[in-house]
């Protein structure tokens, strides 16, 4: 099933998710769902916040980026109860774009390596130290665990001349492909 995504302004986006337990109600269908949705808004990655569910969960698959980061392998995961533990490397600028905030793209500064801890679809515990393109995708759907945007990392001028767009998403006033809550829109959105 596909799930609407929660646009910028909602305060579900801003949460502190939780931990869950392997006994979480459903898990095996919901992280069906955060693919199929994934998938169908064309998103490399899907954090659970971002479709109203404040839990430490997000899934990524970042093979279309495989033809432009070669040796990267391994890249469709599900990270469950993720705990990023340490970050590193040359931080390098790339730019990012996210489903709860359509239309807009924008250059951010990130760690290239980090090492993570977390479960796996099977609630089987890992703890990895990844890097690239990869890194860089968990880096952003992790900040969607602790309530933080990328636009909330982003120069604070870039940030200024965003806001008329910004309040317009909170409105319903942008055009997508895929079913999202507009936490102000006036009226049900058309998709």
């Amino acid at each position: 099933m596909i799930l609407p995504v929660l646009a910028y302004g909602h305060p579900a986006l801003r949460k502190i998710a939780i931990d869950i337990d392997k006994d979480y109600p459903d898990l095996d269908q919901f992280i069906a769902d955060m693919f199929e949705t994934m998938y169908s808004s064309n998103g490399v990655g899907l954090a659970a916040p971002q479709v109203n569910r404040s839990i430490r969960l997000f899934v990524i698959d970042a093979t279309p980026y495989a033809d432009d980061f070669p040796g990267e392998t391994d890249l469709k995961r599900v990270f469950i109860n993720a705990h990023i533990v340490e970050e590193s490397g040359e931080e390098w600028a790339f730019n990012e774009g996210c489903l709860s905030i359509p239309q807009i793209r924008e250059d951010v500064v990130r760690k290239s390596e980090l090492r993570i801890q977390y479960y796996d679809e099977n609630f089987n515990f890992r703890d990895e130290r990844l890097k690239g393109v990869f890194a860089r995708v968990i880096q952003h759907e992790y900040d969607h665990l602790d309530g933080i945007l990328f636009v909330d990392l982003i120069n604070p001028l870039r940030k200024m001349l965003l806001k008329r767009k910004l309040s317009e998403i909170t409105k319903g006033i942008v055009k997508t492909d895929y079913k999202m809550v507009f936490p102000l829109a006036k009226k049900k959105p058309v998709y």
